[in-house]
């Protein structure tokens, strides 16, 4: 597998890591950068190792894992872009203190599952995994960062709407999926 495929691959997985950072970075207002790092080391860190467990995996579990992994990441993307608008009215000018260990975990699972289908595909193909999944976890990370850095400016400017509108982002990428993989 050619480079210019690689990367164009990694840019593809890390955008619903991309949107997700920047619905978080809207509604984050103390730390912010600690939670832009939490974030993206743990969105790249996930994009990277989901297709080495996938690729690892190869087809003993392949049927398992695309009968459900659309229904987890809507349901991971679907609560928390929900707890997100049921919190907005409630929090000073909408915003949330930073990130929550657990609530990053859940947002790099529900955004790497794609990874992991990436990762049986190579398996099949016999694609050497170790340079994929460096460039796809260094382009995640990358884009996760400046996806909080640009939703921090906008919750900024905007305020409690703005996380609403970044609930709604996280429930319509889960919804997203859910439609892709049904399709």
């Amino acid at each position: 597998m050619d480079f210019i495929t690689v990367i164009l691959i990694a840019v593809g997985l890390a955008m619903d890591a991309f949107a997700v950072s920047i619905a978080k970075g809207i509604s984050v207002e103390i730390d912010r950068r600690r939670s832009a790092i939490l974030l993206a080391s743990l969105f790249g860190g996930f994009q990277g190792m989901m297709p080495v467990i996938g690729w690892f995996a190869g087809l003993g579990l392949r049927d398992v894992i695309m009968e459900v992994d659309h229904w987890v990441a809507f349901g991971l993307l679907g609560f928390i872009g929900a707890k997100m608008i049921h919190d907005a009215p409630k929090s000073e000018n909408g915003k949330e203190a930073d990130v929550t260990l657990c609530v990053a975990i859940a947002l790099a699972v529900a955004t790497s599952i794609d990874a992991l289908m990436v990762g049986l595909s190579f398996a099949f193909l016999e694609t050497p995994i170790l340079v994929p999944v460096i460039v796809i976890g260094v382009v995640t990370l990358a884009l996760s960062y400046l996806g909080f850095a640009f939703g921090s400016k906008m919750g900024a400017m905007f305020g409690r709407k703005v996380r609403v509108l970044g609930g709604l982002i996280l429930i319509l990428i889960g919804i997203r999926i859910l439609i892709e993989h049904m399709l």
